[in-house]
């Protein structure tokens, strides 16, 4: 992963940088979401790896219709040079990019159970308030955190639920 990663981000940072001078970074985004998930499909993935599989095939495959001409182009370059199994790497590198340079936090929000809207606001304005920027958050439901939520930014994870208090809790006891 993290080899993949490395050969990933030079690519990634040429996408954001084409995207951006073109004013296009979200249909960038857009696109190099669905190349990503269609690459990382288990039958693309062998398929994107054969020797025989032209460039032109390639793009064709992995851009969307509403792709640019400069985007195919990056499509086409990755293939030239092998790299098309890295799109699930360089996509979410890209949107990491994306995300600095629009100054938005991604978090996603772990709970117990469906956490109403007013909650979810009263999180986001928390977390605008620590980390000074726009906040977007993503929900996920995980019953066995029994209660409270888990808040997850990547960098900081705040775990105020109750199945982590209580392994804490657990780890002083037995020290």
């Amino acid at each position: 992963m993290t080899q993949a990663l490395t050969l990933a981000r030079p690519y990634a940072r040429a996408a954001f940088a084409l995207a951006r001078e073109a004013g296009r970074t979200a249909e960038w985004s857009q696109a190099l979401a669905f190349a990503a998930q269609v690459a990382a499909h288990p039958q693309a993935h062998a398929l994107l790896g054969h020797p025989q599989l032209g460039e032109a095939d390639a793009v064709g495959l992995l851009a969307s219709d509403t792709a640019d001409e400069a985007f195919k182009r990056f499509l086409a370059l990755l293939a030239d040079n092998g790299r098309l199994v890295l799109l699930p790497e360089i996509a979410g590198l890209y949107e990491e990019m994306r995300a600095e340079a629009d100054r938005v936090v991604k978090a996603k929000v772990t709970a117990a159970s469906e956490l109403p809207a007013s909650e979810l606001e009263s999180i986001r304005a928390a977390l605008r308030k620590r980390f000074g920027r726009e906040v977007e958050i993503s929900t996920a439901v995980d019953a066995s955190l029994l209660g409270g939520a888990v808040i997850d930014t990547g960098d900081v994870v705040i775990d105020g639920s109750l199945k982590g208090k209580l392994a804490r809790l657990q780890t002083s006891l037995a020290q």
